[in-house]
């Protein structure tokens, strides 16, 4: 009999180096794409593995991903699938928040409906750009006859120092597991072996390549429940757990030889949005074969009126007007004015419609959107922003902490602020 498959996505990320995207959510629910959430990526792949009982656990600035989750994904009654969300509660046996991936799973053992040994626990991150079929990376735990499964993928030595590395020998048993390995003899000694370098198409050259812990494991059912009662000051897998179960059960890694972007800063998730509008992307979201689910919006079609675009990907429901865009990812209900230039800009787009009842009750005549005659570049505009006429942004020539009336500098993007109002003639770039 086939074992059950329990799926769990660690939603509970506050997203400290994407700030100030995630000033007012959690990093799973930045949005991603145009039209995605990042949580939609795991959701989508355990779904288009078959898999539809998921878990997600959250803490931090919950309600954006809660009433994604609630709209996106609803289930009929028969095939007896779900998305669960299980938020950090205070219960009788403690009060305390979750501490570290590990903890949250300890802390939500019960709700998981699972008592057999054979079922299998897949742990997935809710915030990474990738496309996995599950089902792989559980046949290979199966067949290698692992009591834990590490997905890992091959990374530069010289990325590693901010990862978890692991040595795996040529049967893929792993023989040691190293958390942000810093001393080059030690990263050295963690090199992939020629045998296991044969046919992965990711290498551009070269032997300098370990392989990175990817977050997603895969455990027998008693496993996990042994190792969480066992260690139960331990509150990370990848940190403490994997670490104290190494030689005394059999851990083994499945590489992902495939695109994966851990969007961990703001420069990351940046260039992670700007790569889909490439001819040939990394990430291409036109597979019919294994889509990315999200919310079903009911938008019309979006609308160019002598407009020039050149590497530009947009979602439904956007007006744009004489707009010049180049290497743009555009969101939801973006409105663009007559005469604005646009360069390696990701904007998320608006929640709702713009109307004259909004704009009085927030004082302003702005709408949401961009206005006419303004020039942005390398800038994230988060949802709902206002900004007017006549305004330029850029981040060039200005410090990497700026902070200036909702407009913020990180790691060389300029982030306009969700809700943001930028009013007409602001000029944030050099020598301004």
């Amino acid at each position: 009999m086939e074992p059950k498959v329990i799926c769990i996505i660690m939603g509970g990320g506050r997203g400290s180096r994407l700030y100030p995207l995630t000033k007012e959510r959690c990093k799973p629910a930045v949005p991603i794409a145009g039209r995605y959430r990042l949580v939609d990526i795991p959701i989508s792949n355990c779904l288009n593995s078959g898999f539809n009982k998921i878990f997600i656990l959250s803490q931090f600035n919950t309600a954006s991903l809660h009433r994604h989750i609630q709209m996106s994904y609803k289930f009929d009654p028969f095939n007896g699938g779900f998305v669960d969300i299980l938020s950090a509660e205070q219960t009788n046996k403690g009060e305390s928040w979750y501490q570290g991936t590990a903890d949250a799973v300890r802390q939500n053992l019960h709700h998981f409906g699972s008592e057999n040994d054979d079922d299998l626990f897949v742990i997935l991150s809710g915030d990474q750009l990738y496309r996995m079929d599950l089902r792989d990376i559980i046949a290979h735990h199966q067949k290698v006859r692992a009591d834990v499964t590490v997905a890992a993928t091959p990374v530069p030595y010289t990325e590693v120092s901010g990862l978890g590395v692991m040595r795996v020998l040529d049967d893929y048993s792993i023989a040691e597991f190293v958390e942000k390995p810093k001393d080059p003899t030690v990263v050295n000694s963690l090199l992939i072996s020629e045998r296991l370098r044969r046919g992965l198409k990711r290498l551009k050259g070269g032997d300098g390549y370990c392989l990175a812990s990817m977050g997603i494991y895969v455990f027998k059912g008693h496993v996990i429940r042994e190792a969480l009662s066992q260690y139960p000051d331990s509150t990370d897998f990848g940190k403490e757990i994997i670490p104290a179960l190494l030689r005394k059960k059999a851990l083994y890694s499945y590489i992902f030889d495939d695109y994966w972007e851990d969007i961990g800063t703001v420069r990351a998730f940046f260039e992670a949005n700007l790569m889909l509008t490439d001819e040939n992307p990394e990430f291409n979201l036109f597979d019919e074969k294994f889509p990315i689910y999200s919310r079903a919006r009911h938008l019309p079609p979006t609308s160019f009126v002598n407009c020039s675009l050149d590497r530009v990907m947009t979602s439904t429901g956007c007006q744009m007007s004489g707009a010049i865009l180049k290497r743009c990812l555009i969101g939801v209900r973006s409105m663009i004015g007559a005469g604005t230039k646009m360069e390696n800009v990701f904007m998320m787009g608006a929640d709702h419609f713009d109307d004259q009842q909004r704009r009085t009750r927030l004082g302003t005549e702005i709408a949401i959107g961009i206005g006419k005659n303004c020039n942005i570049t390398n800038a994230i505009i988060d949802k709902n922003a206002r900004i007017g006429n006549n305004v330029t942004l850029s981040p060039e020539g200005k410090p990497d902490q700026f902070e200036a009336n909702g407009v913020y500098i990180r790691d060389g993007v300029l982030c306009v602020l969700k809700g943001a109002i930028i009013p007409d003639g602001t000029i944030i770039a050099p020598n301004a």
